[in-house]
């Protein structure tokens, strides 16, 4: 469990193909505390340790992890948002992230709001539901805030995001261009009333 609020950006410094993806990242973190096994989010998506050394640790990335993440994600060179697993008594200051990833967000427009960055995100048609204006998200790891949820003639749906320069500045979203594919997470709350509405409904039926 995470709370979407990240400690490190690590940047990837090599790939394997071995059955499945084995990725080293360079990471500041104090990997000496780090347990072999420990689960790291990694843009989102939660990964296990499986080596480790000073200043970097390992994860092997499965095919499933790979075709459900951003594309190119796990590739040499890539900068990813860390945070490692949540503790017994740290503050919980986002909102609960699991670290699965539910689907695969399209940057549509970026634009500048005070000294802010303001981001227009594109989000599949299944997760449209269970996004709200003021309620929470998370883009690549990291506990974001949803200003607006608008709904496009076309049936495409955009969630609007403010990004401050604390935030651009500590993460990779100071980076992020129009195109870019973005992790997604929805609320794990959304997720379960969701479910429910759907059992309710069927049930009706």
């Amino acid at each position: 469990m995470f709370t979407g609020i990240i400690t490190d950006v690590g940047t990837i410094a090599a790939v394997e193909q071995r059955g499945d993806l084995h990725v080293r990242i360079d990471t500041s973190f104090d990997t000496a505390s780090i347990d072999i096994g420990a689960s790291i989010a990694c843009s989102g998506a939660c990964m296990t340790v499986v080596e480790k050394g000073p200043g970097w640790f390992a994860v092997d990335v499965s095919h499933e992890s790979v075709s459900c993440t951003a594309a190119n994600r796990w590739t040499a060179g890539t900068r990813l948002n860390l945070e490692r697993s949540l503790r017994v008594g740290d503050e919980l200051g986002g909102h609960i992230v699991t670290g699965h990833v539910d689907g695969i967000g399209t940057v549509a427009a970026i634009g500048e709001e005070g000294d802010s960055h303001r981001i227009d995100i594109a989000i599949p048609a299944e997760l449209a539901g269970y996004l709200a204006a003021k309620g929470s998200v998370s883009i690549d790891g990291i506990s974001l805030t949803v200003n607006s949820v608008t709904d496009q003639p076309d049936g495409a749906t955009l969630i609007g995001l403010n990004i401050i320069p604390h935030t651009a500045s500590v993460t990779t979203l100071g980076d992020v261009q129009v195109h870019d594919q973005v992790n997604l997470e929805i609320d794990i709350l959304a997720r379960y009333l969701g479910r429910m509405e759907q059992l309710r409904n069927h049930i009706k039926m």
